[in-house]
């Protein structure tokens, strides 16, 4: 916006503010469920809309009785991903969300490949500061 104060910031001696990390667009999360199981469907969406090709899902059957599969394997190259968030605009059940972790770092290009649990694992980091988005599908954001 003009006139407003720019601010600089000498990372990474200093961390960022990020104002409303619901606009961020970092690192993805595969959500859970109420249950703590994955909310993803293995509907492929997501890995359809997205630019760079870089999501690759392996389906099975679900053990579960409400839903029909779920992902047996679920990864994200994140060294293809260009972070535009079409995932997470396709998903039909907010499955996958983008968060505010920017500082991603990696030693080799395996480390880079974000598998189901990794995904897993952000949630589980960024789930109390940052709500799923949709309150119909068990989020808290408004």
């Amino acid at each position: 916006a003009l006139g407003a104060e720019t601010l600089t910031v000498s990372y990474p001696d200093e961390e960022p503010q990020i104002g409303n990390p619901q606009i961020c667009r970092g690192v993805r999360r595969l959500n859970k469920d109420q249950a703590g199981r994955v909310k993803c469907v293995a509907c492929f969406l997501c890995a359809t809309a997205c630019p760079a090709h870089c999501i690759d899902i392996i389906a099975e059957p679900s053990p579960w009785p409400d839903r029909e599969k779920y992902p047996q394997s679920f990864s994200i190259d994140e060294l293809r991903c260009i972070y535009c968030g079409m995932c997470e605009e396709a998903c039909p059940v907010d499955a996958i969300e983008l968060t505010s972790l920017y500082n991603l770092t990696g030693r080799s290009r395996e480390e880079m490949i974000f598998d189901k649990e990794k995904l897993l694992s952000v949630y589980d980091m960024t789930k109390d500061r940052e709500p799923m988005q949709s309150p119909a599908l068990g989020g808290t954001a408004t």
